[in-house]
């Protein structure tokens, strides 16, 4: 078969360990999962009695332009219903933009590390991919990611707050950012993490997307609303970019339980305000732990911190998934004496944190 050369030494996706792979692994009756970034919280009740209350037909196909979903969305953002893009999670909203805008003659912009799908979707679509590493504070180098771009250049993508950093981008960078960048660019503002954000500095990209036309915003219901099982994500941007991008969506890529549970979720912001704080009382946890252990952490605007052990970080995520712990190794995210912890409830943070206090003794009697 004639298989594109790019995807030859491509590597599939490689999801961690389930939690009932862990039971069984070490003999757990109880394992905490805290690698994904997910909400710990579930989501909101709105969500449980629409599951409970709604009489669908399975047999008929969902409504492919996604009506009250888009039309909630748009009310609450205080945007046209024309300007968003829906995607079986952001990570499909990323994938239209990289199939709609890269190939083998185009160049694409992304700081390293960051979130992995946009550098796969590039190559998958054989464009060259410029990295910028991210400075000594984990934060984008903006003008060192400007001097990357040139006539070839399509995608920017910025993460912000960054994966798997959590640090984010000000808005006064921002706005000088983008008055640098040329308008045949199209800069991807990734705002996985928006509804965490509590940083009086940052940026506000809806009111940034009335000035600059070429500027996209991805969002997703998959961590603070809670619904990563149902895959929903969507872009907000000019309404003749999305008219553009449009095109490249696959037809009912929404399934209809997604779309209404969706629909339900966003109207409950009271759920969100709720999960916001709780998530800065649990970083605050972490903190005070790192602070009292001498460890390196990064100020996280996002539901994770990243915490550098000195060690490998493999070694502390094998040692806290055999006391039932889930984390996610620096190893594999560009920072290999790290760990990442997705922020859980203060039962969860608390436990967590014994184990890596016995971790650390274990490591200063050896």
């Amino acid at each position: 078969m004639k298989w594109k050369s790019q995807i030859q030494n491509l590597k599939a996706y490689q999801p961690g360990k389930t939690m009932d792979d862990v039971k069984e692994l070490f003999n757990l009756e109880k394992v905490v999962k805290l690698a994904s970034n997910e909400n710990p919280f579930g989501c909101s009740r709105n969500v449980e009695t629409y599951l409970k209350t709604s009489a669908l037909s399975h047999a008929i196909y969902p409504d492919g332009y996604a009506k009250e979903l888009r039309f909630k969305v748009a009310g609450h953002l205080s945007v046209e219903p024309g300007q968003l893009l829906f995607g079986n999670g952001s990570d499909e909203v990323i994938e239209i933009i990289s199939r709609a805008l890269l190939d083998g003659g185009k160049s694409t912009v992304m700081a390293t590390p960051t979130f992995p799908q946009y550098k796969h979707n590039a190559i998958v679509e054989g464009a060259e991919v410029r990295e910028v590493p991210l400075d000594a504070e984990g934060r984008h180098q903006l003008d060192k990611m400007l001097e990357e771009i040139d006539d070839t250049t399509s995608v920017v993508w910025l993460c912000s707050p960054n994966n798997p950093t959590g640090e984010y981008i000000r808005n006064r960078e921002l706005i000088s950012f983008l008055d640098a960048v040329p308008s045949h660019v199209l800069v991807v503002l990734d705002e996985a993490y928006y509804e965490y954000v509590v940083a009086e500095d940052y940026y506000d990209s809806l009111e940034l997307l009335k000035s600059y036309p070429q500027l996209l915003i991805t969002r997703t219901f998959s961590k603070a609303y809670g619904l990563a099982g149902f895959r929903v994500g969507f872009g907000i941007g000019n309404k003749d970019v999305i008219g553009k991008l449009e095109p490249i969506r696959e037809p009912f890529n929404n399934n209809t339980l997604a779309q209404g549970a969706a629909s339900a979720a966003i109207e409950d912001q009271t759920f969100i305000e709720e999960c916001r704080r709780e998530n800065r009382k649990g970083l605050e946890q972490y903190y005070r732990f790192c602070e009292e252990q001498g460890l390196a952490y990064v100020p996280s605007q996002a539901n994770f911190v990243l915490i550098d052990f000195g060690v490998s970080g493999d070694e502390v995520f094998q040692y806290l998934m055999s006391k039932g712990y889930i984390v996610r190794s620096g190893e594999a995210l560009g920072y290999p004496h790290s760990v990442r912890i997705t922020v859980g409830s203060h039962d969860q943070n608390k436990e967590v944190i014994e184990r890596m206090t016995e971790f650390l003794l274990l490591q200063k009697q050896a």
